[in-house]
């Protein structure tokens, strides 16, 4: 691998990079991957380029994979979607990117009244929409051509809101047809166990060809249940959704899927071709309770939410899909995302 100083961009901004080289039958230096850092209005931003593909990020900002695009002979294709303009000041709520969903996924309730959650001990505790990460700090703390890693900086009020003595870490890796993201909880605890429940809010941009609509692409999950989301936090059966589904039923833009009967979920076109492929776990069957969300904010959004959880929303309050770290213990969630 080569790190280098490469010039200057902006005024006083500095642009670095780090490659991986091989070489080509010829003899001829080929590069395959390189990582960019640079910054911008104040935030520090990474970019890596693999063969074809182009990875944006705002790591020390909620560790938040911005944009995946695709250089192709018909154009560009962004693959994952990050809108012009996004305000950096509270990129938590931006409609774009990957933000990372800990230590709870959605709304959480305490007796009907949303964004709070009690604990084990019985404390009745704040819990912001889908958790703590997207808008918290992180620091990298090892980063090349084709990787990165990022530890959360917890600060008061995450202390106050899951009181745990912990390291949750977001570990990329980037290839030219694959995204592969692993969410990892490390538990500094020596007695007690520490439950969590993470996942991801992929903005997949939707439709990528010209010319076709939502309703020419299809999602296809192989789940055996659906739910929706109540206003009081509890889970209700919802019989709209028939799999696969395609991407124009008003319907898919609010739903829940559980007990996948295989881990791998995939989205594309009808012809076939050109497909998304999510894989939820090493296990070929996931969980019961690990969960897939569909959602939209409009009929007319570039985009489309596939989101892969461990578990379904409020999942402090029906327990279904929490899970607990042992003290001392370490455990993961893996997605893969790749292009067929």
């Amino acid at each position: 691998m080569l790190a280098a100083t490469i010039g200057k961009i902006g005024t006083g901004e500095t642009l670095k990079f780090a490659a991986n080289f091989a070489l080509s039958a010829a003899g001829a230096c080929l590069v395959l991957s390189c990582m960019e850092t640079y910054s911008q209005g104040g935030d520090a931003f990474q970019r890596w380029r693999v063969g074809a593909s182009v990875f944006t990020a705002c790591l020390e900002r909620g560790a938040r994979l911005m944009r995946w695009e695709m250089a192709l002979p018909s154009g560009n294709r962004e693959v994952i979607y990050w809108p012009p303009n996004a305000d950096f000041a509270d990129i938590a709520v931006v409609r774009g990117g990957n933000p990372v969903l800990f230590p709870f996924p959605g709304r959480n309730y305490v007796a009907g009244e949303r964004f709070f959650w009690r604990d084990p001990d019985g404390v009745k505790r704040p819990m912001p929409l889908h958790g703590l990460a997207r808008q918290g700090r992180f620091e990298i703390t090892a980063s090349g051509a084709d990787f990165a890693e990022t530890r959360f900086l917890p600060d008061a009020f995450c202390r106050e809101c899951f009181p745990y003595e912990y390291e949750f870490r977001v570990r990329l890796r980037f290839a030219e047809l694959s995204l592969r993201i692993e969410l990892e909880l490390e538990s500094k605890e020596t007695q007690r166990d520490i439950p969590w429940c993470a996942g991801h809010h992929f903005y997949f941009g939707l439709p990528w060809h010209t010319g076709l609509e939502r309703a020419d692409y299809s999602l296809d999950a192989a789940a055996k249940k659906v739910w929706r989301h109540s206003a009081d936090g509890s889970l209700v059966p919802f019989a709209g959704v028939a799999l696969p589904a395609n991407f124009g039923d008003p319907a898919l833009a609010d739903a829940i899927f559980t007990k996948l009967k295989s881990n791998t979920v995939v989205f594309g076109p009808k012809s076939g071709e050109e497909n998304v492929t999510l894989r939820i776990g090493e296990e070929a069957v996931p969980d019961a309770w690990t969960t897939l969300v569909t959602w939209t904010e409009a009929p007319t959004s570039p985009f489309f939410c596939v989101e892969p959880w461990m578990g379904p929303p409020n999942c402090t309050g029906h327990k279904n899909g929490l899970r607990k770290v042992a003290a001392g213990a370490t455990e993961s969630f893996l997605v893969t995302v790749g292009l067929d």
